[in-house]
């Protein structure tokens, strides 16, 4: 009786375990690049993914310095989340450095890239011919860890929610190919995030139109609404091109200005990931106050008011309106 009783017991604990062993072996390990994808994967993903976001909130990815955690991390990933459109200038180094076997999803492989403007196109060619020279007469001291340059495009594609739908029907694809007994939950979720993001882009346009056309300009840190400005007729202006790498000279700066007085712009912000010493020194000199913070590479902190890309959408939009309207 007594070896009958202790043998059902360790059937039922190899049971257990193998139960759990199988729970574990459904989640799947996801990297994201940077926050906001991070956050489209979790609506996504839901209980079945683990996920880990290299640069995390109020972190600027134009300037990321891998750590030797994120290397670890991407080793053992089962699918790694990024950009794309040469936004994560560190990526390709630390994917090469971990020797992840993981497959690499660009996000926003799908969408209607924006080109640059031509003038920030100009001044980076510019200073990559100096940056050359200063290397030759260093004597080839430096390796090649420099800045890193974007190409052609517009990188901050995830600023037009229509992108947003696109970069989550990504993900939900690369789920179902890495995890396919959950592919039905990934498309169930897609779907209803989606949904979501239908519902926001209406909020947004509504608070727009609410906005007099002749008040739509604004000014920001680094040129990262592009796409906000092409889906919805804000104008932005802004010292630092598409990356916050390089800073606006003195010239730049003065050009702005002259051209924010013959635009009249009407309000002029700072983002959470740039420092704000430039935005203060427009603002001192044209006269335009401070309307508060943009988020707009990267969320807030879970305290914070921007949380997830739905409420930086919601606290964006709000924050322009009542600076722009003086409520």
């Amino acid at each position: 009786m007594f070896n009958t009783l202790r043998f059902a017991t360790y059937a039922s604990l190899l049971t257990l375990g193998s139960f759990v062993s199988s729970a574990s072996a459904a989640e799947l390990k996801v990297v994201a690049s940077f926050s906001i994808i991070a956050d489209f994967a979790k609506n996504v993903g839901g209980d079945r993914v683990e996920i880990s976001t290299l640069v995390g909130p109020d972190g600027d990815a134009h300037v990321y310095e891998p750590r030797p955690a994120d290397a670890a991390a991407l080793e053992g990933a089962g699918v790694v989340l990024v950009n794309g459109l040469e936004f994560e200038g560190f990526m390709s180094r630390l994917i090469e450095a971990s020797g992840t076997k993981a497959p690499v999803v660009e996000v926003s492989k799908g969408i209607e890239p924006l080109k640059r403007a031509e003038e920030e196109h100009d001044h980076e060619s510019e200073e990559k011919a100096e940056a050359g020279h200063d290397h030759e007469k260093a004597g080839h001291d430096h390796g090649h860890e420099g800045h890193h340059h974007h190409g052609e495009f517009d990188p901050h594609a995830w600023q037009s929610i229509h992108n947003a739908e696109i970069y989550v029907k990504n993900i939900a694809d690369a789920f179902c190919e890495a995890d396919k007994a959950g592919c039905a939950t990934y498309t169930a979720n897609a779907e209803a995030y989606v949904a979501k993001l239908g519902e926001l882009e209406a909020e947004v346009k509504a608070a727009i139109e609410a906005i007099p056309s002749n008040k739509r300009t604004v000014i920001t840190s680094h040129d990262a609404f592009g796409y906000f400005e092409h889906e919805y007729g804000l104008k932005f202006i802004a010292p630092e091109g598409i990356s916050t790498e390089a800073e606006a000279s003195a010239a730049d700066v003065a050009k702005l200005i002259d051209q924010v007085k013959h635009d009249e712009a009407s309000a002029i912000f700072l983002e959470n990931i740039t420092n704000p010493r430039l935005v203060e020194q427009i603002s001192t000199e044209t006269g335009i106050k401070i309307g508060g913070t943009l988020y707009s590479d990267a969320l807030s902190t879970s305290d914070g008011p921007a949380s997830t890309y739905i409420d930086i959408f919601r606290y964006n939009v709000n924050t322009m309106k009542a600076a722009i309207l003086g409520s």
